[in-house]
């Protein structure tokens, strides 16, 4: 165990090999160890942690913990990587980075996979396979499924089977003073509510997630690909169709552009998940018998599996890029949804960006279960701006700031998965929600010791994110 001798290092005591103090270590490979995960290329690094801890069990977790609590700085938590404003690198604060930690488990029995927050979709996934079973992680494979699911989690068919926190039944922990609980609807139920929507202001480290699985079907993709000059109609037979759509069929819309860079293609996208293609035919007879004439490309029902998704995602979002992404969920009281999102659909600044739309009825009007996650609307919205070149850092990060300004104002809210509190206050959760989560948060962290939400000068501490619009006082239903 690493004993604390002043307040900025430990120097007495020879350093287990899974803690890197930052003094002590050669600057390369403690940058390595900051940064060598985390996936956006644009980054802040005049953050610089006090040391970073390589966990590979429970109790290096807890080294990290103690660690933290001597030094009296923060912790901070890395399970992917994949945020795009690198949440987990907080300057001062020690780093516990849980890519060893890569447990998992299938309880045949009960249908229930547990893991740890480092695992991704894509691995987790692959292993369920040969039991027939699957689980609704994210789309992205490179995503860990511990801060996909602290924000909700919105998988594979959210619109319909609702968000992956939901299939959360447990989790173990260790809280900000080092103890190990494990928690529930009935055990530590305030932990265990806070888990499902908290985001990185979880006021402990979660060390397993215990999920339920869904049963393995088979795969259908139809792709109908029009001009640019078609937009607002693919968007909107996209909303039209969506509430009346098969219950096993996630819908998109996205914008991207063409090979050539001259142009853009607006893509509506249907993923069914069938027990066979005749079923997959029959529940798309609708969408390809409404759909608007004069697309360029038709797929339909195409026999695709989880392989094929995440590749097709893993060269959507490539590795060794910058990124800029920002989201809003455009309220149903908007009547013109298509014109709110032109601009951002129809100005792509880069090759590599794209803008999306998530048909998210029914989910969308169904009462939420007890948790901490409460934002949605029939309308998500999101756009991933992606660059190679530094120089281009102002002109991209421009253009994302310049639609939000614009859309901004129609949304209900935003999703934390796909946001960046440095540069934009707005609601992530109900006026009661969030009410409920600073409690929460304070109760289990009175010190503040996780570091939480990484906002403008990383000031949010205990009290959290206003959770409020930035342009007008609102009030919530």
């Amino acid at each position: 165990m690493v004993e604390h001798q002043s307040d900025s290092h430990v120097p007495e005591m020879a350093t287990p090999s899974h803690i890197l103090m930052r003094e002590t270590t050669d600057p390369v490979v403690f940058h390595e160890a900051v940064w060598g995960r985390v996936f956006n290329r644009r980054r802040d690094t005049s953050r610089v942690p006090r040391a970073v801890v390589r966990a590979s069990c429970v109790a290096h977790v807890r080294d990290a913990v103690e660690l933290a609590n001597r030094l009296l700085c923060r912790v901070s938590v890395r399970s992917g990587g994949h945020s795009w404003a690198a949440w987990s690198v907080r300057h001062d604060a020690v780093l516990v980075d849980l890519a060893d930690l890569g447990y998992m488990d299938y309880d045949r029995r009960r249908k229930i996979a547990s893991c740890s927050p480092s695992v991704t979709g894509e691995v987790l996934n692959k292993a369920l396979e040969g039991e027939g079973r699957m689980f609704a992680g994210g789309h992205c494979p490179d995503v860990g499924l511990g801060g996909f699911l602290l924000q909700g989690g919105m998988g594979w068919n959210c619109k319909n089977w609702g968000w992956a926190c939901e299939s959360i039944i447990g989790i173990d922990v260790v809280t900000a003073d080092a103890r190990e609980l494990y928690c529930s609807s009935t055990e530590n139920s305030d932990l265990f509510w806070a888990a499902r929507g908290a985001g990185p202001g979880f006021p402990a480290i979660v060390t397993s997630f215990h999920l339920l699985t869904r049963p393995l079907l088979q795969m259908y993709n139809s792709v109908f690909i029009y001009p640019q000059s078609m937009f607002r109609t693919v968007l909107q037979w996209v909303i039209d169709t969506c509430p009346t759509a098969d219950s096993d069929t996630e819908m998109v819309c996205v914008a991207k552009r063409t090979a050539d860079g001259d142009d853009i293609d607006i893509i509506a996208g249907f993923l069914s998940f069938k027990p066979s293609k005749e079923e997959a035919e029959t529940a798309m007879r609708h969408v390809r018998d409404s759909r608007p004439a004069g697309a360029k490309v038709e797929v339909f029902c195409e026999p695709t599996d989880f392989a094929c998704q995440y590749a097709g995602q893993r060269d959507e979002q490539p590795t060794g890029y910058r990124f800029c992404s920002e989201n809003a969920y455009i309220g149903n009281d908007v009547d013109d949804v298509p014109d709110v999102l032109e601009k951002a659909f129809t100005t792509l600044p880069t090759q590599k960006s794209f803008a999306l739309y998530f048909a998210m009825n029914p989910t969308s009007r169904r009462p939420l279960p007890a948790m901490a996650h409460s934002m949605q609307s029939d309308h998500y919205f999101a756009v991933y701006t992606i660059w190679d070149d530094a120089a281009d850092d102002a002109r991209c990060t421009g253009w994302v700031h310049g639609i939000m300004r614009d859309v901004e104002r129609y949304s209900a809210g935003s999703y934390m998965g796909d946001a960046d509190f440095q540069h934009r206050t707005t609601r992530f959760w109900s006026k009661k929600n969030g009410e409920r989560l600073r409690d929460v948060r304070r109760k289990w962290d009175p010190a503040g010791r996780i570091c939480g939400y990484l906002d403008a000068d990383d000031r949010s501490g205990v009290q959290g994110l206003r959770n409020e619009f930035e342009w007008v006082a609102s009030t919530d239903e």
